[in-house]
């Protein structure tokens, strides 16, 4: 709760049992950005949207922030128009790919159709790689792999 008036985004990665997707949360804005790589809306799993809902109204209520009955259900979640994968098995490399690009950019928003600088319909098999290689070599200096 330290700096819990700061303004960031906070990164989710969340597997619904079989797939990754990607939850960016914004708590003082109350926003959560959904990115899922398959497409799908968030009410495919109510029980993320349960789970995160609860969260963000513990939050508020240490933050102290008072709000009227018919505010207590004002979070926003905003899906993203991010890139979709082609394949039923490269998910989890979608969502780093989708985290370290929000990262890379130090944005606290999210536009619903992704990032200008990122935005494709599908990444390459290159951009896959690429991400693969990054989370390999993170794994190596972590000595998780010996």
């Amino acid at each position: 709760m330290d700096n819990k008036d700061v303004e960031k985004l906070f990164f989710i990665p969340f597997n619904t049992g079989g797939h990754w997707l990607l939850l960016a949360i914004n708590p003082i804005r109350e926003i959560v950005y959904y990115l899922d790589s398959l497409g799908n809306d968030w009410t495919t799993y109510p029980d993320m949207k349960v789970l995160i809902d609860t969260v963000l109204q513990a939050f508020r209520a240490q933050r102290d922030i008072q709000t009227s009955r018919r505010g207590a259900n004002s979070i926003t979640w905003i899906k993203v128009a991010c890139p979709q994968q082609r394949n039923q098995i490269d998910c989890g490399y979608f969502m780093l790919r989708f985290m370290r690009d929000t990262l890379a950019l130090g944005r606290l928003k999210i536009s619903t159709d992704y990032f200008e600088e990122f935005k494709c319909a599908f990444y390459t098999k290159d951009q896959v790689d690429e991400i693969k290689e990054e989370w390999c070599q993170f794994m190596i200096e972590l000595n998780v792999c010996s």
